[in-house]
């Protein structure tokens, strides 16, 4: 029987952590799951929800931090120190493990010893809502080349998983170490990538892996789009300067990764701060999930961050609209919502072959 230890951060989530600790302990046959809860001093209750559950499940550690560590600290604390399974995974205290999901991945890795880590989807909710039924019947694995996968993600700019999805071996986890803490707005996207540098990638098809809660404390919850931008460069720009000698082409790589940063850029310049009769409809709103509530400097960053990455991008006409203060014209309008279509197809394409 294949063991997962099973990392669960938790600050200000008392009110979530029985549901987090129990997906993990119930509807998990097959396999022996050990648990460590690490409050990161939090103000609320969480320490003493933390010490009831450990009271009666000897299955459940707890360890308590006097000062907070903050998020990659804690999530490196759990993984590098403490996590000895044959696998192990890290869910946060407000998200929740589906039905067999610890199984379906033991599954895949204990057949697939060049698979580094496995994933499928994970299903977002609203707090506050019936939480939805998962869907757990399997429709089939796939294995990734660690190489092909990493090229999708230059191709896309982007990072397919959320985190609780993942199942990681971890031995592979303490070669290569835990989160970087230079990126604390990107270092699942660069951990990920770095276990794909040297492991084959596992997908669950068809399945739910993980639930991942929605709500106004997300720690997700107000990230600066050009913060994530910037974050997301410097994670391809690192990859490529470690492990470029394990992928082909890396020219064009990161070429097409800037290209696709910068008209990410651009789309989020347009998509904030136009002030036109579109963005100010609702429908406008949802077809370009808009806010219209950037502020001009604001405007004027994502162009800068844009034509760093891309100097081309100055010549085409909404860059040109955006940088002149002027409203989207009806040529600006069919790119950003061509651009909105290809965002929804490659999140669909996520959910049915995991890239």
């Amino acid at each position: 029987m294949s063991s997962v230890s099973v990392v669960i951060p938790c600050y200000a989530y008392g009110r979530f952590l029985e549901d987090a600790v129990a997906s993990v302990l119930e509807d998990q046959p097959g396999v022996d799951v050990r648990v460590l809860i690490i409050d990161d001093a939090s103000p609320d209750d969480s320490a003493e929800v933390a010490a009831r559950i450990a009271a009666r499940e000897p299955r459940v550690e707890v360890r308590l931090h006097q000062e907070n560590r903050g998020n990659i600290a804690t999530f490196n604390e759990g993984l590098m120190e403490w996590a000895d399974g044959d696998y192990c995974t890290l869910l946060s205290a407000d998200d929740l493990a589906t039905p067999g999901s610890l199984c379906r991945a033991c599954d895949l890795l204990d057949a697939h010893p060049e698979v580094g880590f496995v994933y499928g989807r994970a299903a977002w909710f609203t707090d506050g809502v019936p939480t939805p039924p998962p869907r757990t019947h399997l429709r089939g694995e796939s294995v990734i080349g660690g190489r092909e996968w990493l090229e999708h993600r230059f191709r896309q700019a982007e990072n397919p998983i959320v985190t609780p999805e993942v199942v990681a071996r971890t031995s592979l986890q303490h070669r290569l170490g835990g989160y970087d803490p230079n990126l604390p707005k990107a270092a699942d996207m660069e951990l990920f990538m770095r276990f794909a540098a040297h492991a084959d990638v596992g997908f669950l098809r068809g399945v739910d892996q993980a639930l991942h809660r929605r709500h106004g404390t997300n720690m997700s919850t107000g990230v600066d789009p050009l913060a994530d931008l910037v974050q997301r460069r410097a994670v391809f720009e690192q990859v490529l300067e470690r492990y470029g000698h394990r992928l082909s082409e890396v020219r064009n790589l990161s070429t097409t990764v800037h290209r696709q940063l910068a008209w990410e850029a651009l789309w989020t310049a347009g998509r904030e701060y136009d002030r036109s009769a579109l963005t100010r409809s609702a429908p406008g709103r949802v077809l370009l999930r808009s806010t219209g509530t950037g502020t001009d400097e604001e405007r004027t960053e994502l162009l800068a961050f844009a034509a760093e990455c891309w100097p081309e991008v100055k010549r085409f006409p909404l860059y040109r609209t955006l940088e002149g203060g002027h409203r989207l014209g009806a040529r600006d309008v069919a790119f950003m919502a061509r651009e909105r279509g290809r965002w929804w197809a490659r999140r669909r394409a996520w959910t049915y072959r995991g890239y």
